[in-house]
């Protein structure tokens, strides 16, 4: 096998590379056992590499040549894992940084998070549920809501990785950040299927044509139901550079209510109703079914469609608090500017853990050795790398493991980490290590926000005027214009904040209050 025996893959590789031949071979992508994910990973990083190289190439070619040259600028890519890397190791492996974007977004939202849970208090679970390991941790459940689809991850101290993601329906068993992935945006389609019944996505209207409201279409989508119900202004959309048409949206649902009886606000509410269902459905998959209660965690929203939609979804799911950056629609490019060299190594062992710390220990000291050396080669300075050493384990005869810190105590972690996962353990039976993992973390110096004092409560001065929104009634409420805020200001729903790039919706009872960092942290109510 390749993994164990990696000489005759390699000889064939130096062969083909030597004819001029870009070559993807199994043993450098991903030497693990398991013949289809080895293959699977192998193959889509020979069929995205040779695109990203010439994309690379030509970027750094724009970037230091011609009259707009910047020859000092150093130009780093974004990885799947959450970190980042030269170009000249991302344009040989591709398929690390697959999901970059959405990565960077994740990044991008714990580092806000950690910042402002300063204040006003310390986020604690009302309750009272969260374990005496997750009191004094960062944890955050991320809501990037964007045109086409929504992105959610969750973050205990730092970002979850996975190592069984899959893309376009292919395995990709390289570490990337756990995102889970659901067809809900702003430009979501809503139609009615054969049965009568109101669907929403994963159609997406995207920017062109766009929903009905851009004036380029008659779609009826998420961003056209918000229209109708007064919960997306039309005149300060993009900060009042582009002007909504309310009437196509009016229309749009006024048509597709029609073939379900309803009116074109009952059929807003059912498309909002039903989008925020999927949401919903993806925010307990990255909480619930991984094991944690979302009770004990903040929402972070960003993206430019998420501020109308997350606070409804933290209540739905008894989270305290929602957190909105005023980096909404650039939090992703945030996060990949803060974003530290990240590089992963693996080992296939398939070795009974009792008795076998020693041999464990020996076989990571060879790859720390080589990881600290290629961290370092990205100049970064010895005393900034930090090492995370795991072990993916299973009981003798399961088919797919868990992945547990490598410690002298791993065996009774693996129990404890079972136990969560599954509901139960077996001390009695035999445990396998299945897989060594190393994280070789090189941090880098970010670039830092600028913190505000606090002034007084009083947003009196941000109000833009009272409109009428559709709540679950008709309501008048006051709409709030984000630049005019200042920190220390606070909101009482019901009420709309516009901000160039996202419109947040607050409901009766919920209460915003704006940080030194222009943050809205809301308390839901």
């Amino acid at each position: 096998s390749p993994f164990l025996h990696p000489a005759n893959e390699l000889t064939i590789a130096d062969h083909l590379r030597r004819a001029g031949l870009f070559v993807s071979t199994s043993v450098e992508v991903l030497p693990e056992f398991r013949e289809y994910e080895r293959t699977s990973t192998t193959v889509t990083n020979a069929y995205v590499t040779p695109i990203l190289d010439r994309y690379i190439a030509h970027l750094e070619q724009a970037l230091h040549s011609g009259t707009r040259a910047k020859p000092d600028v150093e130009l780093r890519i974004m990885q799947s894992n959450g970190g980042s890397i030269r170009t000249q190791e991302a344009r040989r492996a591709g398929v690390r940084c697959i999901v970059s974007g959405p990565a960077g977004g994740v990044v991008g939202a714990l580092q806000v998070a950690r910042l402002a849970l300063g204040f006003p208090e310390k986020l604690s679970s009302p309750q009272g549920s969260e374990p005496e390991s997750l009191r004094d941790a960062v944890r955050i459940v991320t809501f990037d809501m964007g045109g086409t689809s929504t992105d959610v991850s969750l973050c205990v101290d730092k970002v979850k990785t996975t190592t069984e993601a899959s893309v376009g329906g292919y395995p990709i068993h390289i570490p990337i950040i756990d995102i889970h992935t659901v067809g809900a945006g702003g430009g979501s389609i809503a139609y009615t299927d054969l049965g009568g019944a109101l669907r929403v996505g994963p159609q997406s209207a995207g920017a062109d044509p766009g929903p009905s409201c851009y004036g380029r279409s008659e779609l009826p989508t998420v961003t056209d139901a918000n229209v109708v119900l007064g919960r997306l202004p039309v005149d300060y959309f993009l900060g009042g550079q582009v002007q909504l048409d309310a009437d196509r949206a009016q229309h749009a649902m006024k048509v597709l209510g029609q073939s379900i009886n309803l009116s074109a606000s009952e059929t807003a509410r059912g498309v909002v109703e039903i989008v925020n269902a999927h949401m919903e459905r993806a925010l307990r998959v990255i909480s619930v079914e991984r094991g944690y209660d979302p009770r004990d965690f903040m929402l972070v929203s960003f993206g430019g469609a998420g501020g109308l939609h997350a606070v409804e979804l933290a209540r739905r799911l008894g989270m305290p608090r929602v957190l909105v950056s005023p980096l909404a629609a650039t939090l992703s490019a945030f996060g990949m500017l803060i974003a530290d060299v990240v590089k992963d190594y693996s080992q296939t062992m398939m070795l009974l853990a009792d008795g076998n710390f020693a041999i464990l220990s020996e076989h990571f000291d060879q790859l720390v050795s080589r990881g600290i050396n290629e961290v370092a080669e990205e100049s970064i300075a010895r005393d900034d790398i930090t090492l995370e050493r795991t072990l993916d384990m299973r009981y003798r005869g399961q088919s797919y493991e868990l992945s547990v810190p490598f410690s002298a105590d791993f065996v009774n972690s693996f129990h404890s980490a079972h136990e969560k996962a599954y509901g139960y353990a077996r001390p009695d039976s035999p445990v396998e290590i299945v897989n060594l993992r190393l994280r070789v973390i090189g941090r880098v110096r970010a670039p830092s926000l600028k913190q505000a004092s606090l002034e007084g409560p009083d947003p009196s001065h941000a109000l833009l005027e009272y409109r009428m929104v559709m709540l679950q009634t008709p309501c008048k409420m006051p709409f709030y214009l984000a630049n005019n805020l200042r920190p220390g200001n606070q909101i009482v729903g019901p009420a709309i904040i516009v901000r160039d790039d996202t419109t947040i919706l607050l409901d009766k009872l919920d209460v915003a209050r704006v940080d030194g960092y222009q943050n809205l942290v809301i308390q839901v109510g």
